[in-house]
């Protein structure tokens, strides 16, 4: 090897090493997913006043708590607890999603779940939170598929105005209604809108019965808003029945939290998770909490 040629080769391995070592140390230096943790008011089973429920939430170590709208909370009541102990209320979720869905057949139930959500987008606003999160609709024996996705994308349409004004945006979940079973259609249905107010509520244990959570991080990207955490169980599922899935504790499932971390890396994600899973008492939440932790550590 000539003199030039060896020297040409040393610079270019040289290179190659300086590039890589860049990659590697900025892979290493990429934020883990910067997550608010929060749950489900109807997890928490102390009997306590609203207050009190609020104060140990926030004794507990969560950062949030999501409320079903609408409800028989007294808003005045929530507020001053809010404010008291610091404890934010990211968004809400709509009660009427699953009683009078978007695809019904009557138009008349349509129009109702409508006038709900928009009960929830104007009580998301005085609580301060940026979501109200939306079954879209049901697809079963009397309702096809179709009728589903055209439904529920005219009914949300409905709702944009609302939003706007508001300035909450509606958070369309994926759950067991055998509707929007593929991240890529997921995908698509939020865009379908063309507006910012439309996004995803990803409910990273849901998604285990039909694909893997990674796949839908990947597709739906920039559209999540928020995200809900649950476990899943392939075996329990298997010898026990298909909801006895559920009924295991986080880092205990099939869930591979490790891949998820790196997915939300991946696409950025930056914000609130709920714990969605059997809730307790004070010793039973901490757990969670926790457990938690764990999650977004693995």
């Amino acid at each position: 090897m000539q003199r030039r040629d060896f020297l040409k080769n040393t610079a270019m391995a040289a290179t190659a090493v300086a590039v890589g070592s860049s990659a590697l140390a900025a892979e290493a230096a990429a934020p883990r997913p910067m997550v608010k943790k929060s749950l489900m008011w109807g997890m928490v089973k102390e009997d306590l006043s609203v207050m009190d429920k609020f104060k140990l939430l926030k004794d507990l170590g969560y950062d949030g708590v999501e409320l079903d709208s609408p409800d028989k909370l007294d808003m005045k009541e929530v507020l001053a607890a809010r404010d008291k102990t610091g404890l934010l209320i990211p968004g809400t979720v709509n009660s009427m999603h699953w009683k009078l869905p978007l695809s019904d057949p009557d138009p008349k139930k349509r129009e109702e779940c409508v006038k709900s959500i928009e009960k929830a987008l104007w009580d998301t606003k005085e609580y301060g939170g940026s979501t109200v999160l939306v079954v879209p609709g049901v697809v079963n024996a009397n309702v096809t598929y179709g009728e589903a996705y055209e439904r529920s994308q005219a009914e949300i349409r409905k709702l944009l105005p609302i939003a706007e004004k508001t300035g909450v945006k509606i958070a369309i979940e994926n759950v067991w209604n055998q509707f929007l079973l593929s991240p890529l259609e997921a995908a698509k249905f939020v865009d379908d809108f063309k507006n910012p107010m439309v996004g995803w509520y990803l409910d990273v244990g849901n998604v285990l019965r039909y694909s893997w959570p990674v796949s839908w991080i990947e597709a739906l990207n920039k559209r999540i808003l928020k995200l809900h955490l649950k476990e899943f169980s392939f075996k329990k599922q298997n010898d026990l029945g298909l909801w006895k899935g559920f009924d295991v504790e986080f880092m205990e499932g099939d869930c591979n939290w490790a891949e998820v971390n790196k997915a939300l890396q991946k696409v950025g994600y930056s914000g609130w998770a709920s714990a969605e899973v059997s809730g307790g008492d004070r010793k039973r939440l901490l757990t969670i909490r926790e457990k938690m932790d764990l999650v977004f550590n693995a």
